[in-house]
């Protein structure tokens, strides 16, 4: 259920960004402001990576086989870091173009009817991100999240270009127009590194977010009130399932059933806490010093 409506937000992510192309290049068209060009080549990406997203989301909620034994959900990974290349990929292309207007200034025309459909476009791109985000979250879905932020860097964009030609109108100063599709340009670069980044991380098997370690803490805390030690505590993230693993040390007296028992409470009480978590226990006696040495096993709770 989860993974369809993740795809069904891409859709609208892909229908957005098919709506805003064909307003932001008729905006262009009547103006000619290379401004505008830069903002309809940044949705023009939108679209690209939104079928990428799209993509990538179907794949990950292929369930486990043979081949995949923890299932293929980073491939919201893929998603995003393609979405960061894209991103600097269409930075080069704006600063080329504006690069190519500071040498041959031209007069923009139409600005009043082109400002007016570049707003419509951004206020359709703001809605459909703030969408993304709350899917995203609820979801736990890095691919969604990422559509998201790059949409919300498209409005931040199509604002900024809204001033610079608003100001070439004013003033007359035919240069703001190209300064400010480079300006646009490295706003995009920045937007692009920090995806880049976030992929990395997760490429890299980071541990799950602070807040959801610290739940996750202070739930196995009260297990040692019943004579349990847990140690060896390690997690890992990967798209919208988290991988939990621990070792759990119970007194060497205790039936086996007795200690099976305990890790069955632990792991069903972390699945509730961090729906979507494949939880990992090991049992071992509290009384074997060599229960304590786990090598490279250093969090403990």
């Amino acid at each position: 259920m989860a993974a369809r409506a993740a795809t069904f937000y891409a859709g609208i992510s892909i229908v957005a960004a098919v709506v805003t192309i064909g307003l932001k290049v008729f905006a262009w068209k009547i103006t000619g402001s290379v401004g505008l060009l830069s903002d309809a080549a940044e949705s023009g990406v939108n679209l690209l990576a939104a079928i990428v997203a799209l993509w990538a989301l179907w794949r990950a909620s292929q369930p486990a086989d043979a081949i995949y034994s923890f299932g293929q959900t980073k491939a919201e990974y893929l998603s995003s870091g393609f979405e960061g290349l894209m991103i600097l990929a269409a930075a080069i292309a704006i600063a080329v173009a504006a690069v190519e207007r500071l040498k041959n200034l031209q007069p923009i025309e139409n600005v009043g009817l082109g400002l007016g459909i570049t707003a419509l476009a951004a206020a359709v791109n703001g809605g459909v991100a703030m969408l993304l985000l709350v899917a995203g979250k609820r979801l736990r879905s890095m691919a969604l999240r990422a559509d998201a932020q790059h949409l919300l860097t498209d409005v931040w964009t199509s604002a900024g270009v809204l001033v610079g030609v608003l100001l070439v109108k004013l003033t007359g100063w035919l240069v703001l127009d190209p300064v400010v599709a480079l300006l646009v340009a490295a706003n995009i670069v920045w937007t692009g590194m920090r995806l880049l980044q976030e992929t990395g991380h997760g490429l890299l098997d980071r541990a799950i977010a602070d807040d959801e370690q610290a739940a996750l803490a202070g739930l196995l805390e009260r297990f040692h009130a019943q004579g349990v030690v847990i140690h060896g505590l390690r997690t890992r993230a990967a798209g919208p399932r988290c991988f939990v693993q621990m070792h759990v040390l119970v007194p060497g007296a205790w039936t086996v059933k007795r200690g099976h028992d305990i890790c069955e409470e632990i792991e069903r009480a972390v699945t509730e806490a961090l729906p979507g978590s494949s939880v990992l226990t090991h049992l071992e006696p509290l009384e074997d010093p060599t229960s304590w040495d786990d090598r490279g096993l250093d969090r403990r709770v």
